[in-house]
């Protein structure tokens, strides 16, 4: 009697004993993978067995070259990135949640029966048993979404709400990006420093003042708030009405206003300084021409501007 005691006492044991023995061999695989499972038919069903207090993320994928399979091996660093910052918690939580990969070449059979036609994908498989099995009961794993893309940041923070405590995973120092910005710096610091005299000049000043006036009042603000086109759909720069601008229109009329100034300018401050009588003379006939073949371009602007306007002084 006793005997048959012992032996039924055993058979209820044995659900337990395999059960351990199934966790056990799970974190063994893990480490032996530096943090990552190397899934095949077997040891996916073993993963993903029925009872089971842990969690698990598999990364379905297909990186035999013959795949031909190019965003596999894109995400493939990202995954092993996120596992391997898994592998550096505290053994107690860290032995709650496991990361597997199968290939399609080790696991056909896994991806005809979840129906997976392409890869990569990526499910999290929550527990069934134990505090951390879902309230509602269900035990569909989560898909993760790569619209976020196949960095390693985002798939961290997707995950990291199935395990035991967040994935700490951190992005690694970009050396590249840290020496060019430094570079930059450096540059930006020596520009400065050899643009210091311009910088000090005042009329440097007033050629930025001059400028910035000029194509202020030509439209640029105006075709900037409206999102006007640089030109038209027929390659015409000249938009027809006061209402309507072009980005190419903005160009021409401050380079016409500016050459109008500069006439004017030199016309009114530089030709009267002349000691030459001949040569004042020049600059007069010169800078009267220019104003009025300018001034006749304007018009003409003008009347492509206003239909049906009837004046025009040369063109």
């Amino acid at each position: 009697m006793p005997s048959r005691l012992a032996l039924l006492y055993a058979l209820l044991l044995v659900p337990f004993s395999l059960a351990l023995t199934t966790h056990e061999r799970l974190v063994n695989l893990a480490a032996a993978g530096n943090g990552v499972i190397k899934l095949d038919t077997y040891t996916f069903d073993l993963l993903t067995a029925p009872k089971r207090n842990w969690t698990a993320a598999i990364h379905f994928t297909a990186l035999d070259p013959r795949r031909r399979c190019a965003p596999c091996a894109e995400f493939n660093p990202a995954w092993q990135a996120v596992a391997k910052a898994w592998s550096t918690v505290d053994q107690a939580h860290k032995d709650n949640h496991f990361f597997g990969t199968i290939d399609f070449d080790d696991g056909q059979a896994v991806f005809q029966k979840l129906s997976l036609a392409s890869a990569p994908v990526v499910y999290v498989y929550p527990a069934t048993e134990g505090s951390r099995a879902p309230a509602s009961g269900k035990s569909a794993p989560f898909k993760y979404d790569f619209s976020s893309g196949f960095e390693a940041g985002p798939l961290a923070e997707q995950l990291s709400p199935h395990t035991p405590i967040p994935i700490p995973y951190r992005d690694p120092i970009n050396w590249g990006r840290v020496i060019s910005s430094g570079f930059i710096g450096l540059g930006v610091l020596a520009a400065i420093k050899f643009a210091s005299p311009l910088l000090k000049s005042r009329w440097a000043w007033a050629a930025g003042c001059l400028v910035t006036t000029l194509v202020m009042t030509s439209g640029l603000m105006f075709t900037r708030i409206r999102a006007s086109p640089y030109t038209g759909r027929d390659g015409g720069w000249i938009a027809a009405g006061f209402q309507n601008q072009f980005g190419q229109e903005v160009h021409v009329v401050a380079v016409v206003y500016g050459l109008l100034a500069f006439a004017f300018t030199m016309l009114t401050l530089v030709v009267p300084l002349q000691r030459s009588p001949q040569r004042q003379r020049i600059q007069v006939y010169l800078w009267t021409t220019v104003i009025m073949i300018v001034y006749s371009m304007l018009v003409s602007l003008f009347r492509v501007k206003n239909r049906g306007y009837p004046f025009k002084l040369f063109l």
